[in-house]
């Protein structure tokens, strides 16, 4: 006797078994992105430059105040220092004759963006029109293109790296901060300061902070004894031939 199939179980049958391989083909592809991501390189700014001849860059972010930097100026001339000073775009805009000042004397303009952003959360596009925005502003004044750029917070992505390479920057970072933000004490800022640098450090100080003007005579005058030269990131830094390491240090290729 020849057994008749209910169409309906069929049906379902075929349905189970759909359903089964589009779980097997979900499960797979979701796999495969994960291993994707795991696997994607982690992009890292310039932190600090491995080298051994007493070098090291002095920072100083710029996005809020303004009161004294003219002092800081004038104690960097004292010791015959250089700097890097990273500009936001408004301060460049509210501070012109100042940014003038600062590249006159000899130290480099930095980009620290446009409007002060928390740059990771920004798309390519947006990056790149905050960051030519600074950066028109910048060489309408001193004629010349910065290639350092800071992010804001120190709050970076691939992409924010990635982009800001494209357009010719290095993305710096630092190894040692001053804290100065936190209205420190002198002493302390210098203490912090003197405890964290060696050779091919880039250390971090803002402008506008209560006791930076009172720190820095102490920290170049320490350093100045230990033998150290003070220059701008972009002489600190290597241009080619090196790699980032996984702590944000930049190396030279050995070949």
């Amino acid at each position: 006797m020849i057994r008749v199939f209910n169409i309906s179980k069929i049906m379902k049958l075929v349905l189970i078994t759909i359903l089964v391989l589009l779980t097997i083909n979900t499960i797979f592809i979701y796999s495969r992105l994960t291993v994707e991501v795991i696997n994607q390189k982690k992009l890292l700014p310039i932190y600090c430059v491995d080298r051994n001849d007493k070098k090291i860059a002095l920072t100083f972010d710029a996005a809020w105040g303004n009161d004294d930097t003219k002092e800081l100026l004038s104690i960097l001339k004292k010791f015959n220092a250089k700097a890097t000073f990273f500009l936001v775009g408004f301060w460049v805009e509210k501070y012109p004759e100042d940014v003038k000042n600062i590249f006159s004397q000899g130290h480099e303009i930095g980009s620290h963006s446009d409007k002060h952003l928390h740059m990771s959360r920004l798309s390519e596009s947006e990056i790149i029109k905050d960051v030519k925005s600074c950066e028109e502003k910048i060489m309408r004044i001193i004629h010349k293109k910065p290639v350092v750029f800071r992010p804001p917070y120190g709050d970076y992505s691939n992409t924010l790296i990635r982009t800001l390479s494209s357009l010719g920057y290095y993305v710096i970072q630092w190894d040692v901060d001053s804290l100065d933000w936190k209205d420190l004490s002198a002493q302390e800022i210098a203490q912090r300061v003197l405890k964290r640098v060696k050779s091919g450090s880039i250390v971090l100080f803002h402008n506008n902070a209560k006791n930076t003007k009172y720190a820095l005579p102490m920290i170049l005058n320490t350093l100045t004894q230990q033998g150290y030269e003070f220059v701008t990131v972009s002489e600190l830094i290597y241009k080619d031939g090196y790699y980032i390491d996984h702590q944000g240090v930049q190396r030279k290729v050995v070949r």
